[in-house]
This record gives C-alpha cells, sequence and structure tokens, in this order.
C-alpha cells in the first residue's frame, strides 16, 4: 500500500523539483540600496594654486561617503545630480599620497576627482570619463544627461575648449576651442559656470577673462541603463 501511495505520488514531486529552477529565474532581482552619508570638512589646497594664489590653510573640502548595501564604496564631494529617477552622477573625491621621494612618510591629501555614474536599482558605480576634463580647471555643470564646462586639451593641439559632453555617446557633442593653453597668468576659476536653456537647449560658456560663447545643443538622450536583472547580488 506504501509503494502503490508512494508510485502515485511520484510524477507530482517530479513535477515540483522541475520547476524549482524556473521558479528561480522568475524571482524578483535584488534591489540594491545607495546611500550618502553626512558631510566632513577636510583640508584641501588646490593643485594649481602658487604661492601669490595659494588659499588660507584652512580652506576645506566638503566630503561625503557613497554607500551601497551599508559598504562604503566611495569618496565623494559636492551636489549630485538626478539624471534619471533611478541614476544619478556625482563627484569623486581623491585622497593622495602627496609625499616626496625624499620624504620619510606618507603626505595625505583630498583633492575633487572626475565624476561618477551610480545606478541606484543595481549599485553598479561606473567612472565617467569625460573629454578634456581637467579636475583642477573642469567645473562641471549638468543638464538632462549632458555635462557643460570648459576643458583642457591633452594632445599636441592644445588650448583651452567649450565642451558639452552626453552620457553614452563616444564624442563630444560640443569641442570648440575659445582661448590658448597654458596660459602663465591664467584667473582662478578659469571658466565661469555654463549657464543652459530648456528651449530650445543651448549652453552658454564663457572662460572668466574672455567672451560668452552659447551653443546649440541638438540630439535626444543616449543613456542606456542596466536591466532590472543584476549579475551583482
Amino acid at each position: 500500500m506504501i509503494l502503490s501511495a508512494f508510485r502515485k505520488s511520484l510524477p507530482a514531486l517530479l513535477l515540483c523539483l522541475m520547476a524549482l529552477p524556473a521558479a528561480r529565474l522568475l524571482a524578483a532581482p535584488k534591489v540594491h540600496t545607495v546611500t550618502l552619508g553626512p558631510n566632513r570638512r577636510v583640508a584641501y589646497v588646490p593643485t594649481d594654486a602658487t604661492p601669490e594664489t595659494k588659499p588660507d590653510e584652512s580652506s576645506t573640502l566638503h566630503i561625503r561617503a557613497l554607500y551601497v548595501d551599508d559598504r562604503q564604496k566611495e569618496w565623494t564631494t559636492g551636489p549630485l545630480h538626478d539624471v534619471t529617477d533611478r541614476t544619478f552622477t556625482v563627484r569623486r573625491a581623491l585622497r593622495l599620497n602627496d609625499a616626496l621621494p625624499s620624504d620619510s612618510a606618507p603626505r595625505w591629501v583630498w583633492e575633487p576627482g572626475p565624476w561618477l555614474m551610480v545606478d541606484r536599482t543595481t549599485g553598479h558605480i561606473t567612472a565617467l570619463h569625460l573629454p578634456d576634463f581637467d579636475s583642477t580647471v573642469s567645473n562641471v555643470v549638468w543638464f538632462r544627461d549632458y555635462a557643460a564646462y570648459c576643458g583642457i586639451a591633452t594632445t599636441a593641439r592644445g588650448g583651452l575648449y567649450a565642451i558639452v559632453a552626453q552620457l553614452g555617446a563616444r564624442r563630444a557633442v560640443v569641442q570648440k576651442q575659445i582661448g590658448r593653453w597654458p596660459q602663465a597668468n591664467h584667473f582662478i576659476p578659469v571658466c565661469q559656470p555654463a549657464k543652459w536653456q530648456r528651449l530650445p537647449m543651448r549652453v552658454t560658456i564663457q572662460p572668466t577673462s574672455g567672451e560668452a560663447t552659447t551653443y546649440d545643443v541638438l540630439g535626444s538622450s543616449s543613456l542606456v541603463e542596466e536591466g532590472d536583472n543584476s549579475d551583482e547580488n
């Protein structure tokens, strides 16, 4: 009798076992938690400062930690910019060893670094390589998925450039030379913050020592966000 009951229930048992992998595939993907910690002030001296332009030693940089699932991933500085309802950009803060080869101990200093793109759903952090971005010169102003700033060409052509970069695009949307570089006695900041206009989409970029120039920005969003299914668990 027991053997007969087992034989009758065997097909149902096999169906349940076969359904397990499918149930796992249909399970909801893990949603990560991305948060920013409280502001903290640290000593900061710009790397391009000279004895004449060097600020007071008490100058500070406001930094805060970036956490993914309660684990610290980066230090950041400045406000974040919401690109979409799940993706934002924020500038990284770097802690660099400024010791000379002749120094007997490390000398740690803080500096504003490159920009990061963070996905709140997957917890994925991407380092952004903005064209001709220079951390001591480029003051990025975001609008939608566009970044407007002054950049420094690192190739033989040299020069100070007006740059508009779009997330997901291979080339800058705007890349126009607006001055020479390097400059022996340049203003700080080198350029004023860019000014955006929504309709029609335009941006005005002005060197501190030069005239403002306005550029039309054409195109649609090229940002591709990751799917809901993430390999990061």
